[in-house]
């Protein structure tokens, strides 16, 4: 089984990141050029670093694409990629790459703007999640079926969500429905105020409600603190340890200039800096 799924998890780079061979196989990839796949909830944050490198570095070129946290680490192993993202901790499995982690981000289970909870307890979350609470009355709100909406398989901000909520006991409810970005998940819940969904907390805006979790705020001073538990790495990673350009754009990441820039976007800095 691990094989074929080995075989999979190839076969979707080949497929879903075939832009990028092609660049590598043509040749056209300079000394400052670098190619950066994967992860959805990094992609948005890479976005941001790369465009303030490349004003610095004005014959840089960095392509960033999505893809999911699986399908990244799938390019960086395999080489199509220099940088993988991943939202979420690399596996055994996945041990031998190298990796950085560029920040922490927390989890915010949100809710629609007009549903009266203000918070729930881990175990009622998990519940929900597994269809063993259906109905909003149950947990104290209006008498209507709870909506569930989570991310696809693959994703490191589900894959964060099982291990840090469901604690690898149940599963997500096969009924859920299933959205390809935090940004996807953030508009259902926005649409439909039944609705419950999971997304980075640096994309909670006021077009939907973050719940506390336990009586604790989901808030980044929080997650330092310690009070909040549901956040995960976002990590860089790649089949060996960066030298010459790509290196020099993981020294600006971890430098005061790229975290300050990661703290003002919503994340949690690798570093002690504060904004």
């Amino acid at each position: 089984m691990g094989s074929l799924l080995a075989r999979y998890k190839r076969l979707f780079a080949c497929v879903f990141l075939l832009p990028m061979i092609v660049l590598t196989a043509c040749g056209n990839r300079g000394e400052s050029m670098i190619i950066i796949a994967g992860s959805t909830s990094v992609q948005p944050y890479a976005e941001i670093l790369a465009e303030e490198f490349e004003h610095d570095h004005p014959d840089s070129e960095i392509d960033i694409q999505g893809g999911g946290s699986s399908a990244g680490i799938t390019a960086a192993e395999t080489g199509t990629a220099d940088f993988g993202m991943s939202s979420r901790a690399l596996k055994e499995s996945e041990s031998g790459l190298w990796s950085i982690e560029i920040a922490k981000d927390g989890l915010a289970v949100i809710i629609h703007p007009k549903n009266p909870i203000t918070g729930l307890t881990l175990e009622q979350i998990r519940d929900i999640y597994a269809e063993n609470i259906v109905n909003w009355s149950e947990l104290g709100g209006q008498d209507a079926k709870i909506h569930i909406i989570a991310r696809e398989e693959g994703s490191g901000t589900r894959s964060a969500f099982e291990e840090l909520v469901m604690g690898g006991g149940q599963p997500i409810t096969p009924r859920a429905i299933v959205q390809d970005s935090n940004g996807a998940v953030r508009q259902l819940v926005c649409d439909d105020v039944n609705s419950i969904g999971f997304i980075s907390l640096g994309l909670v805006d006021a077009s939907v409600k973050a719940l506390m979790l336990d009586g604790i705020e989901a808030t980044r001073e929080n997650i330092i603190n310690g009070s909040y538990s549901l956040f995960r790495p976002f990590l860089l990673v790649a089949e060996s340890a960066p030298t010459g350009f790509a290196l020099r754009f993981i020294d600006y990441i971890l430098s005061e200039e790229g975290q300050r820039l990661l703290i003002h976007e919503g994340l949690i800095p690798e570093k002690g800096y504060e904004e």
